[in-house]
């Protein structure tokens, strides 16, 4: 970040807040976690063979955000802000699921948590870009997990990819 910029928020002021109450704070970097989550994914394997795919956009996501539990302070703009755990080994038995996205998508997927109360799956692909997985279908929260998070705890509507 460049000196003369540490006025500002990298986030809108809600969805810093929301984050920094779940514990996050500007340079967070628990890459030792990130690590203990990338191994159990590369060794799981569904019954049907399904691997999942682990790379560093993923693993950053994790070293950054992983482990919070995020809660909304206030209303949501168009639909109700998300309740966030972002902890990827909440989509460890969902490889079939996130390959079959990232087929769809020519990229990898790989998860980044859960919205608790929806149950719908976040995932992040190559490019750092995230996804929310429910049983109504696939949808675009944006291009990097800054967008995704600010637009999930602001209650922004998500893009749908595909119908459920």
């Amino acid at each position: 970040m460049h000196p003369d910029r540490t006025s500002t928020t990298r986030f809108p002021v809600p969805v810093d807040a929301a984050l920094r109450a779940a514990g996050w704070q500007p340079g967070r970097w628990d890459i030792k976690q990130a690590e203990i989550w990338a191994d159990a994914l590369r060794e799981h394997t569904s019954p049907a063979g399904h691997r999942h795919t682990v790379f560093p956009a993923a693993v950053e996501a994790w070293a950054e955000f992983g482990g919070l539990h995020i809660t909304p302070t206030g209303p949501g703009r168009q639909v109700a802000p998300a309740h966030l755990h972002l902890d990827p080994l909440h989509g460890l038995h969902m490889a079939r699921t996130l390959a079959d996205l990232g087929r769809a998508l020519d990229t990898d997927v790989c998860p980044l948590g859960t919205e608790t109360e929806t149950e719908a799956l976040l995932a992040i692909d190559t490019e750092g870009r995230a996804y929310a997985l429910d049983h109504t279908g696939d949808w675009y929260l944006g291009p990097n997990i800054d967008h995704a998070l600010a637009a999930l705890v602001a209650g922004m509507e998500p893009v749908r990819l595909t119908a459920g």
